[in-house]
């Protein structure tokens, strides 16, 4: 029986004919088959993968796309079994089951291989709904504005530390199906947060030297202090940001 993929445009879920635990060159230790998931919801396995590059996914019963994204193994060389890890806040399921897919896109055509398919259920999680901002190509076809940036909504564990979920959300940048909508990130891959405090409505945020690495130009620099400072204004304590990289903040982001 398949499930209909619901116009994602990825192939639909056959419930009857899953693929073992574990592909020739992706295991996965964890989730377990019919594993009960929260939020996050934790990926680790090895995989001997073309550039140590797989994907993992996530599906309704309905076989519809909750979330898509790609991460890396720890390979030390080529052709080398590589450990994984991820842990990835996903949507609201709507239906109490579905399943977790990890696989790899061909090199050659692009189709998915070596996939497992891991039926599980979504336990009840205490959650919250935040904002994170993006440029978005296809409701700013010409790019004009480069401080235009676009909301998308993140579903995270229940936290006080809201700004800093945030961020950490923004710095994922859009997953494939955002990706498909248009949105798009100006933040180098791979940023982290250092310190981020929020004293008498000002936050001020300071990240590793990622942020500012190959970053050139005004309408970059524009696009990237945009997306910080409107996914942290989006709380009420916040009214002012400073951003800061290893602890300077004069004259970085500089075009």
């Amino acid at each position: 029986m398949f499930h209909d993929e619901c116009g994602c445009g990825c192939q639909p879920v056959d419930i009857d004919h899953l693929p073992p635990k574990s592909s020739e060159n992706i295991i996965v230790s964890e989730p377990a088959i019919n594993a009960s998931v929260g939020l996050p919801l934790i990926i680790k396995g090895q995989a001997r993968v073309f550039e140590n590059t797989f994907a993992y996914r996530i599906r309704n019963a309905d076989g519809s796309i909750l979330l898509e994204r790609s991460a890396m193994a720890n390979s030390p060389d080529t052709g080398k079994f590589g450990p994984f890890s991820v842990a990835i806040n996903y949507p609201l399921s709507k239906s109490a089951s579905g399943f977790v897919e990890v696989f790899e896109y061909s090199a050659k055509d692009g189709s998915e291989i070596n996939k497992t398919v891991l039926p599980v259920s979504f336990r009840a999680a205490d959650s919250i709904n935040l904002k994170v901002f993006f440029p978005n190509s296809k409701k700013d076809p010409n790019l004009i504005d480069c401080a235009s940036v676009h909301p998308v909504t993140r579903r995270v564990p229940k936290t006080e530390a809201v700004a800093r979920a945030g961020i950490e959300e923004l710095l994922l940048g859009p997953d494939r199906i955002e990706g498909e909508l248009g949105y798009g990130t100006s933040i180098n891959q791979g940023v982290k947060i250092n310190k981020l405090t929020i004293q008498n409505g000002v936050a001020a945020i300071d990240f590793d030297q990622t942020l500012g690495a190959g970053v050139a130009g005004s309408c970059l620099v524009t696009s990237i202090r945009s997306q910080i400072t409107e996914t942290l204004k989006q709380f009420p304590t916040v009214k002012n940001v400073i951003i800061s990289i290893d602890g300077k903040s004069e004259d970085i982001l500089q075009p």
